[in-house]
This record gives structure tokens, C-alpha cells and sequence, in this order.
């Protein structure tokens, strides 16, 4: 022991009014800047005289928490992907919310590790996971994890369909010696799911992409054949994957069709519903998605089309106990001891692959309390009817044609400029695309549809309006008649 008093240190403010001030002064900010998206580009190229400002030699002493601030609101805050901007329709990504903003703050106040336990966290993503068990008619004992999105959702979905239908205990003895596994689904397949079959053992050589017809739906008479071949010569199917909702153009597979053809063939029946599940909450839709509720394992995402921020995916498996027998492993110094906050029955770890979990429910909690399903499922059917409403303007413009239909909310069409052969109408309407996107106007982002590339929109913002449509409409015409001049 010694008599020197020890200077020590913490994180916490020396002055908490001067940081409390400060934190109210980046909410004001936020909000304003929220509220103005509209005034502002819907992107912009990342200056270079900002990437040196954020840059420089690591920080080694201690700087000043205001000019950090200013640094943020003038070399990062100006510079988004977009995906606020009411005119952002690139890829699948969501928009988040004010109120979204605010929860991530609360739960990232709190802090908690939501691995398990008793605690207040852990007790609001069981009853997220509840919540969401009887929006898409899963049994109340079925089990849950939200994950970062659809990517990981999947992988936990498919890892218990290997588990599950392997035959053996894979988690004792591994992939070795045994026959092939086979997974199926159609063409218009996620690439999430190729990365998840590759990294589950099972290897892009047995992963079976099914032909697609007309409406990019999965031919099932294919399908069943290439199950019958496969069993034939020896290799081992074990799980068939549907889309509720392709991400190139929203299309539906026949998910009734194929949860009987996993129940004939004892495989099991995984649906990637990562943004298209949602319509299951309108009537309109549910016929279309009739079998989506019998499938073994559901994943999809609530920071694209539930509207919450970043990250947020779930997966939903029918059974607990294979979901559990999959990733469940407890050493001593995280077994259970039923009382204090290390007690309580939601253990989130045994269902997946992380022991550190954020607080993502918290997000969904207040979306649910606040906005009700009702809303929500209005935002849903208002996103939906945009999307035929610009359909609409891509069918009545001369110069303008759809390639593929558009059942969800995904409008996919191109630019015909004459005299043009299919070569040259890709190279012009990728130029046409980069051109949009840098004008700042609108961000759609690209297919390629049987050989066309096509501006690809996807409508999963709850701040587009109808005149954004006329805008973008407005904006491809004038832009490709500029290239037309160039030309």
C-alpha cells in the first residue's frame, strides 16, 4: 500500500450542463435537418476537402468535444447516401424516423448487453418477438431473434434448416464424410443467401438456382425435378428457400406450392420475405403470400419497409428447440443462475451467433406503441400505390419502358432512345442512371433485367409524395435528351 492518492480517471464530462447543453443543441440540429430534407440534395458526391478534415494523424491528447461537433455538421452531416430524402429509392433501404433517432438514443443511454438475463431490455425483445409472431400468424412458442438484417437473418435461418435436416449431430462431427447437402431456390435469389449457403459448408455447387417464368416467380414444376434428380443421384436436399418479395422486382413466389413440396420431400422451408413480408399486413395481399405462415423460418428486415433505423432484421423459426440445438453453448462463466440479473428465461445468445447484442427492439417497441399497425400497414399500401402510380408515368411517356412487372413496390423501366441497338441502350441508360443520381434530384438504383439494364425504384419511404414520381419522370426526359444532344 501506498500513502500517494492516486489520480483517476473517467469518461463522464467534467462539466455535465456544458455537455447537456450540447446535447440539446445536436437534437435541435438533427431535427432541423430532418425537417428541411426536402430543400436539400437527395446526394452529393463526398468532397475531398472534407475526407481531410475528418482525417489527419491519430488523435493521441484530448480535443474539444464543440469542435468535434462542428467538424461532424460540416464534413459528415451534409454528405448521406440519402436514404432520408424523400426522393431516395436506391436499392432497399429504409428512411427512419424522428422518433427512431430518439429511441436509438435511449437505448444507447441505457447500454445494455441484450445477450439475456432479467432485465428490462431483454423483456422488451421477447415482447417485440411476440408482437411479431402474430403479425405473420407464427405459433406463440416459436422462437425469435432480431439480428442486424436480412443478410444475417438468413443465415441464422438457413444454419437450423442444415442443423435440422442433416440427419446427424453436424455441431459434434462436423461436414466430413457425409453426402452432399442441396439447398433450392429461384433465380431471383438474394445474394445474402449464396454468401450464407457458402459459409454454412454446403457450397455454391449445391445451391440450385430454379428458372423464373414471366413474372420472376419460381417455376415450381422445375423445382420439384430438380429435387427428384438430385435424390437420384445421392446428394441430400435439405431446404427450400422462397421469396416474399424478390428484391429485383418484388415478385411472389407460389410459397403455398413449396411449403407442399418441403413437406413431401421432408425439407425444410425457409422464406426470405427481407422487405416484401410486410405485405402480409394487408388483406389485398394474402392470398399471394398464402404459405409464407408455414414456413420453417422467416427473415425479414424492419429498417427497410417497418421504417426503423438501422440495424434491424428478424428471424422467426417455428421450432424452439432446433433453433436452440443450433447455436446454444453455455460455459460456466455464463450459466445461468435463475436469480439476480444474470436469471430470466430470454438468453437471445443461445439463438445465435453473437453474446454481445445492442438494444434494437427498443427502436420497434416505441415504433409499435406510437405509430400502431394500423399506420404502419397504411404506409405500407401508400408506398405500394406510388408505385403503380408511377408505372403509370413510365407506360403513358413515349421514350419510356417498363421490363419487368411491378406487383409490389418496385418499378423497374429504361430509357428508349432510337436509332439505338441493346448494347448501346445499356451503356445510355447507365449514363442516364449516373447522371440522375449526381444531379441530386432523385437516387434510384439499377437492374438487369434479361439483358436491360434498368433504373431500378424501390419504394419503401414514408416521405415520398406523388409529385417526387412527376419529378423524377420530369428529370429522367430532360437528362436523356441532353444525352441524346451530347450524342
Amino acid at each position: 500500500m501506498t500513502n500517494e492518492k492516486r489520480q483517476e480517471e473517467t469518461l463522464d464530462p467534467r462539466d455535465w450542463d456544458e455537455l447537456r447543453a450540447l446535447g440539446h443543441q445536436m437534437i435541435d440540429d438533427m431535427f432541423a435537418h430532418m425537417q428541411s430534407l426536402r430543400e436539400q440534395p437527395t446526394w452529393q458526391p463526398y468532397p475531398e476537402t472534407a475526407r481531410e478534415q475528418i482525417g489527419g494523424a491519430l488523435p493521441q491528447d484530448e480535443g474539444d468535444v464543440f469542435q468535434v461537433y462542428e467538424n461532424f455538421k460540416e464534413n459528415i452531416l451534409p454528405y448521406p447516401n440519402g436514404n432520408l430524402h424523400p426522393r431516395f429509392w436506391g436499392w432497399v433501404q429504409g428512411t427512419g424516423t424522428p422518433l427512431g433517432a430518439l429511441s436509438e438514443l435511449l437505448a444507447a443511454a441505457m447500454n445494455p448487453n441484450v445477450g439475456g438475463g432479467n432485465h428490462s431490455a431483454a423483456h422488451v425483445e421477447a415482447q417485440v418477438l411476440d408482437w411479431l409472431k402474430e403479425i405473420f400468424d407464427f405459433p406463440r412458442a416459436a422462437s425469435g431473434l432480431l439480428v442486424s438484417g436480412g443478410s444475417m437473418a438468413n443465415f441464422v435461418g438457413l444454419a437450423v434448416a442444415r442443423n435440422a435436416k442433416a440427419g446427424y449431430d453436424i455441431r459434434h462431427e462436423g461436414l466430413w464424410n457425409r453426402k452432399p447437402f442441396v439447398v433450392y431456390g429461384s433465380a431471383e435469389m438474394h445474394s445474402s443467401l449464396l454468401k450464407s449457403v457458402e459459409l454454412l459448408g454446403i457450397g455454391n455447387k449445391f445451391f440450385r438456382r430454379i428458372a423464373v417464368n414471366d413474372a420472376y416467380e419460381i417455376d415450381v414444376n422445375a423445382l420439384r425435378e430438380a429435387i427428384v434428380q438430385d435424390i437420384a443421384n445421392d446428394l441430400q436436399p435439405i431446404c427450400l428457400i422462397g421469396n416474399a418479395g424478390t428484391v429485383n422486382t418484388g415478385a411472389f413466389d407460389n410459397l403455398d406450392a413449396m411449403a407442399n413440396l418441403a413437406r413431401e420431400f421432408n425439407l425444410w422451408f425457409h422464406v426470405d420475405g427481407a422487405f416484401g413480408a410486410w405485405a402480409y399486413t394487408l388483406p389485398e395481399f394474402r392470398a399471394q403470400l398464402h404459405g409464407m405462415e408455414r414456413a420453417d423460418s422467416l427473415a425479414f428486415d424492419l429498417h427497410k419497409w417497418f421504417y426503423v433505423p438501422y440495424e434491424a432484421g428478424t428471424t422467426l423459426v417455428r421450432s424452439d428447440a432446433a433453433h436452440l440445438q443450433t447455436f446454444t453453448t453455455t460455459p460456466p462463466y455464463l450459466k445461468q443462475t435463475g436469480r439476480g440479473p444474470h436469471g430470466g428465461q430470454n438468453w437471445f445468445t443461445d439463438y445465435g451467433v453473437q453474446l454481445s447484442r445492442g438494444f434494437r427492439a427498443l427502436k420497434i417497441w416505441t415504433a409499435f406503441k406510437t405509430f400502431g399497425m394500423k399506420k404502419l400497414a397504411r404506409l405500407f399500401s401508400q408506398n405500394i400505390a406510388q408505385a403503380q402510380y408511377l408505372a403509370q408515368l413510365v407506360q403513358s411517356a413515349p421514350n419510356l419502358e417498363l421490363t419487368a412487372p411491378h406487383p409490389l413496390n418496385i418499378v423497374c423501366f429504361r430509357y428508349l432512345a432510337p436509332n439505338m441497338t441493346d448494347e448501346q441502350l445499356n451503356a445510355f441508360n447507365q449514363e442516364l442512371l449516373a447522371r440522375i443520381q449526381e444531379s441530386g434530384i432523385a437516387v434510384p438504383s439499377s437492374t438487369n433485367l434479361r439483358g436491360k439494364f434498368s433504373l431500378r425504384v424501390a419504394i419503401t419511404n414514408h416521405r415520398s409524395r406523388r409529385e417526387d414520381f412527376d419529378l423524377l419522370i420530369e428529370a429522367v426526359e430532360r437528362i436523356a435528351g441532353n444525352l441524346l444532344e451530347e450524342s
